[in-house]
């Protein structure tokens, strides 16, 4: 790879080095907005990848966000270039922000390779931004640094907290159990969201942010800075000051994503009772930089760790009150005996030296391991004759009387199916039951959509009864809650056992031993395999190359020719 130490030349070079023809299109085309000739002069350059949108809700203030970063990289001495590159909002883009999460690493990827850049500065937020950031980021491999934009403050309705997400799961049960009216529940719009910034409940957003900082991509106390404080400015000013040292020091991402790092955040994924999305994420990120990393894993590493943090959609209180708390630093001193305290970070200090002295500051939000929120509440992976490749669940969110469930299985062949008879009193159902919700994976959604916590039918809540056993090879949002199972591997729609279930069949649900198996011999699953029909493939466009090439949710659900990096090596000229 070209180097981009202090001594020598840097990549940039390669395009505003040149005193030729080449040198002088690429330095008066930049020059238009009154850049001086010094800006040219080998400096570092920083590119500062920006996913806002106004489409991307949560997202919307990294405008600002930026102008706090090139002020950093100014001072330190370097020359930023800020870049758009696709913005995936998790609440407005279908049919789900999954299945563009690849094509936006690919727009990151290209966007860095491409381009006279030394280093880089990512900007993300909403759900899928930050894993698409980070995988095509490692596919380059220059010195990069993670800036999340933060959480929104405390939603506020009558006088209680109410976290965004699960207050909407919460609510709108409750309008459909005739417990809340639709008036009360079109007034909590405005007080659920009511800032800049992401979910302040522990889902993908908040779990993501928090799987940078545990990686050691970005600074400490990134994870849980809200992004309406100020605070979240100053952190992406040093940012931007710290991207132009990295540069300096040639502390490019492999020297930080190391296999010891994934177990750092596989493990902090479970104190904080972390979204089940982090597992595709994380699997995909590592499959990016080259490091082994499987399903089995989380099993292996965290799922009998306790979780440290009383939060919701596991617990009561919101990302603001975790970060006067002390934030994810506090957290992680807690557990530091079971992290590898010598994995690098971004600011060239280690895990250990970073959160060793960090305080906490309420031991309300803040558990102690000798005093845990909850005890093994990391996520569980199970395996059986209906997921051989693997499913997840995650028990902290779950009711713990259904972790070990034996129940009749009512089967929905799509999201429409559920959605269509989900409200009928004749439908043939009860809280015993297992609903299973297929076709909705990696390939068969497409894109493996957050339908997973399916709601309950109308009959049941209005019984009382709030949970019941499902089972999808689909993905939940991360502030969602409930005893489901997610990602069941192989998917329906290539022919995986969620296909060949039928009305009636038994399920025996076993997470203490890791098991999840219906009752159906091996005879009688291939004599149903021999009906099965595959659904047809797309026609045209992205999406056609999606379902062709993604991987499998125990991979990651990357697409196969992308495992693995490139480097940043500089292209061939352009004229």
């Amino acid at each position: 790879m070209p180097m981009t130490t202090k001594n020598s030349i840097r990549r940039s070079q390669a395009w505003f080095g040149q005193q030729d023809r080449d040198g002088f299109v690429h330095r008066s085309w930049t020059k238009k907005p009154g850049y001086p000739d010094d800006a040219f002069d080998g400096r570092p350059v920083i590119g500062i990848c920006n996913t806002w949108s106004e489409l991307t809700p949560c997202n919307s203030h990294f405008r600002e966000l930026a102008e706090f970063v090139k002020h950093g990289v100014l001072e330190a001495g370097g020359f930023p270039l800020e870049f758009p590159v696709m913005s995936l909002g998790e609440t407005q883009l279908r049919p789900t922000a999954m299945l563009f999460r690849n094509l936006a690493s690919m727009d990151v990827e290209e966007s860095i390779r491409g381009n006279p850049i030394d280093g880089v500065v990512l900007l993300m937020g909403c759900d899928k931004t930050t894993p698409a950031l980070l995988m095509g980021a490692a596919s380059c491999g220059l010195p990069t640094i993670g800036v999340s934009g933060g959480p929104m403050l405390n939603g506020k309705f009558r006088g209680q907290d109410i976290g965004s997400g699960t207050g909407v799961w919460q609510m709108s049960e409750m309008v459909r159990a005739g417990e809340m009216t639709q008036a009360a529940f079109t007034e909590a719009e405005a007080c659920m969201n009511r800032s800049a910034g992401h979910c302040m409940t522990m889902g993908t957003a908040s779990t993501m942010a928090s799987m940078v900082e545990a990686l050691g991509m970005s600074l400490p106390g990134n994870a849980a800075i809200p992004a309406p404080d100020t605070r979240r400015n100053r952190l992406a000013q040093l940012s931007g000051r710290r991207i132009v040292r990295m540069v300096e020091e040639d502390l490019g991402m492999a020297r930080i994503l190391t296999r010891h790092a994934f177990e750092n955040a596989v493990r902090v994924l479970a104190a904080i009772g972390g979204s089940t999305n982090a597992v595709v994420h994380l699997l995909a990120i590592a499959g990016r930089i080259g490091v082994p990393l499987k399903l089995e894993d989380w099993d292996q590493l965290a799922s009998e760790l306790p979780c440290l943090l009383d939060l919701q959609p596991s617990g009561r209180f919101l990302m603001e009150d975790f970060y006067y708390a002390g934030g994810l630093p506090a957290l992680m001193r807690e557990m530091l005996p079971l992290l590898h305290g010598d994995a690098l970070t971004v600011n060239g200090q280690t895990i250990g030296e970073n959160v060793r002295d960090a305080p906490c500051y309420n031991r309300e939000v803040i558990c102690s391991m000798d005093a845990p929120f909850k005890p093994n509440a990391g996520i569980v992976i199970l395996k059986g004759n209906l997921a051989p490749d693997g499913a997840v669940i995650k028990p902290s969110a779950a009711s713990p009387h259904l972790l070990t469930h034996r129940g009749r299985a009512v089967v929905f062949d799509n999201i429409e199916e559920l959605r269509s008879r989900i409200d009928d009193d004749a439908f043939d159902i009860d809280e015993h039951c297992v609903m299973v919700l297929r076709n909705c994976g990696p390939r068969g959604y497409p894109g493996m959509a957050e339908v997973g916590n399916m709601p309950l039918p109308k009959k049941i809540l209005k019984k009382g009864i709030t949970d019941m056993v499902r089972i999808s090879d689909a993905r939940m949002s991360g502030t969602a809650y409930g005893t489901v199972v997610l990602h069941t591997s192989p998917e329906a729609s290539i022919g995986g056992p969620l296909a060949l279930v039928r009305d009636g069949d038994m399920i025996q649900l076993d997470v203490p031993r890791r098991s999840l198996h219906v009752e159906v011999d091996d005879a009688e699953l291939a004599r149903r395999r021999t009906r099965w029909t595959a659904p047809p493939a797309p026609e045209r466009g992205y999406v056609r190359l999606y379902v062709e090439h993604v991987q499998q949710a125990h991979l990651g659900a990357d697409f196969d020719f992308l495992v693995g990096s490139s480097g940043a090596l500089v292209p061939r000229e352009s004229h």
